[in-house]
């Protein structure tokens, strides 16, 4: 079996910290006051899942590439596996509520629900529930 990673943290750059963390707080998600300072804080999505929130100027000391206009370029979407359709619905209507625009409208394929949003930054978010039941087992 290949790599086996215990933690992933995805970097994203944000154009003002204080209102990431209002955003993001008001959406449901806590932050671990150990790892935020002026420049960054982490996010937590689960006990192994963390997005880093970085200002610009401090997520470019980390590539020399440019970051993405995010109103004309997408370079990733977060998707986040929820527990129930509700949850999907919840998660987004906050997102909405606090400031997020829509990306898509929501999705039901029967086995498979998702729902989108742009955050403050205009960051991609995908959430969706999936009911591994309806796979088939071929």
């Amino acid at each position: 079996m290949g790599v086996q990673a215990e933690k992933i943290f995805v970097n994203l750059p944000v154009k003002d910290l204080d209102a990431s963390i209002q955003f993001f707080t008001k959406v449901g998600f806590a932050f671990n006051e150990q790892m935020t300072n002026e420049n960054a804080t982490c996010m937590v999505i689960s006990d192994s899942i963390y997005v880093m929130l970085l200002v610009e100027d401090y997520f470019k000391t980390f590539t020399k590439k440019d970051i993405p206009d995010s109103e004309t370029s997408a370079e990733a979407i977060v998707a986040l596996s929820v527990n129930s359709k509700q949850e999907v619905d919840d998660v987004v209507n906050s997102a909405l509520t606090a400031g997020a625009q829509p990306s898509n409208d929501a999705i039901d394929h029967g086995f498979m629900y998702g729902w989108s949003f742009k955050d403050l930054d205009g960051h991609l978010w995908e959430v969706f529930y999936m009911d591994e039941s309806g796979f088939s087992q071929d």
